[in-house]
């Protein structure tokens, strides 16, 4: 237990002194140091949370939650009516998907093509966004959706004609030739990602086959999750389902991505506590330039029987009290720059005329921020636990002092 002797002997250390000018630069570079390692660590996490959260929205919002492909034998879609499917599940919807060539005049692009049928078109995500500009309805024979980049890219509107060459090729006397279609396009959308926007195309389910020389027996079966966050139970429910076909899910598409996220997570996590730990050895010049200042306190203090105990306690307090109020209020500021961050960068990049998150770049428009309070606290106890560690050498230090000789030399 703290005394009152030693909290008020503590505070009183704490007080500037005219004499102590070079020591409380010291402490203030400290406290400077500690919050602003605190601050920084938390926008970051806080920032590449949100960069994970919005991407993952991004990526389940544009493919299914989870995918059943058929092996040899075409999906029984009469398991799509069992019990434990229809709890888990909000959509289930059938597609196909081939590869294709866009041509236009002396350009021509690689495409994937996704086919659904007329009804379940509307169905998906991707149509409830507000950018999405034509039918949401008629995906028709001969009419398709393109994403906005791809329309920027080709110079296309709703309404335009577009020809399209298809991977599979139809037999005829001189030999196989591709086949060549023209397609009329019905809607933009956009996903937000524009790696889908340029290079995917939606089409109507029967013409994809058709077109691409495909059966009903490739269609695969897409499952849309009431909650897709938490994917792994819910995939093992659809691979007992469906023992006989390849369920995939979309971590399991981007698993190398989210596993390049969270490496990079910790790493940087790592590198910017290095900021905490070099503000933190401030901490120590202060305390054992204090513990100089104060020999002759702390002589007294001990020729009036106050123990080394106590004399410990004393300068021990004074680096947590220093570290713990610079982590406090590093939290305070970093927090508030994390709600704030994407007004902050929106006021620079107007203010300088310069691009601080580049779209094309980052896929996302806005910067994004989720501040977690887990990543808070664990900052917080390494920032507490460091200071802890730096204000034991200095308190040690300090209780070692000889009253005799320090009175002596007085």
């Amino acid at each position: 237990m703290i005394s009152t002797l030693e909290k008020e002997i503590t505070f009183r250390f704490l007080k500037a002194r005219k004499n102590d000018g070079f020591l409380n630069v010291i402490s203030i570079f400290s406290f400077i140091g500690i919050s602003l390692g605190v601050a920084v660590l938390i926008i970051v996490m806080s920032v590449m949370n949100g960069f994970r959260t919005e991407l993952i929205n991004k990526i389940v919002g544009f493919n299914s939650h989870i995918t059943v492909q058929p092996y040899e034998q075409a999906i029984n879609i009469n398991n799509v009516k069992k019990r434990s499917l229809e709890l888990i599940s909000k959509n289930l919807i059938l597609s196909n998907s081939s590869e294709a060539i866009i041509i236009k005049e002396k350009s021509s692009k690689g495409v994937l093509l996704r086919g659904y049928l007329e009804d379940d078109f509307s169905k998906l995500e991707l149509i409830d966004n507000k950018n999405f500009v034509g039918e949401t309805k008629k995906l028709e024979k001969n009419f398709i959706s393109i994403g906005k980049e791809l329309s920027f890219s080709l110079d296309l509107e709703v309404g335009d004609n577009i020809s399209i060459m298809s991977s599979s090729g139809v037999e005829t006397i001189i030999g196989n030739l591709p086949k060549q279609k023209t397609f009329t396009v019905i809607s933009i959308f956009d996903s937000g990602l524009a790696d889908f926007d340029n290079n995917i195309i939606f089409l109507n389910l029967e013409t994809l086959e058709e077109f691409s020389n495909l059966s009903k027996n490739d269609r695969n079966l897409e499952v849309y999750l009431k909650n897709p966050q938490k994917i792994e139970n819910q995939k093992n429910i659809v691979q007992k389902i469906f023992p006989m076909d390849l369920v995939s899910s979309w971590a399991d598409m981007n698993k190398s991505l989210f596993s390049a996220l969270k490496v990079e997570r910790n790493v940087m996590f790592i590198i910017l506590s290095l900021i905490i730990i070099v503000a933190a050895f401030n901490i120590i010049s202060g305390l054992t330039i204090l513990v100089k200042n104060k020999t002759k306190d702390i002589a007294i203090l001990k020729s009036i029987g106050v123990l080394n105990n106590s004399i410990i306690k004393i300068f021990f307090l004074i680096g947590v009290i220093i570290g713990t109020s610079a982590t406090l209020f590093g939290i305070l500021l970093g927090v508030t720059f994390s709600i704030y961050v994407e007004s902050i960068r929106e006021f620079i990049s107007n203010t300088f005329d310069i691009t601080l998150f580049p779209e094309e770049i980052y896929f996302l428009s806005t910067l994004p921020s989720e501040i977690n309070l887990s990543s808070i606290f664990l900052i917080s106890i390494c920032s507490i636990f460091i200071t802890i560690l730096v204000s034991i050498f200095p308190a040690m230090k300090a209780a070692k002092l000889d009253p005799i000789k320090s009175l002596k030399y007085e």
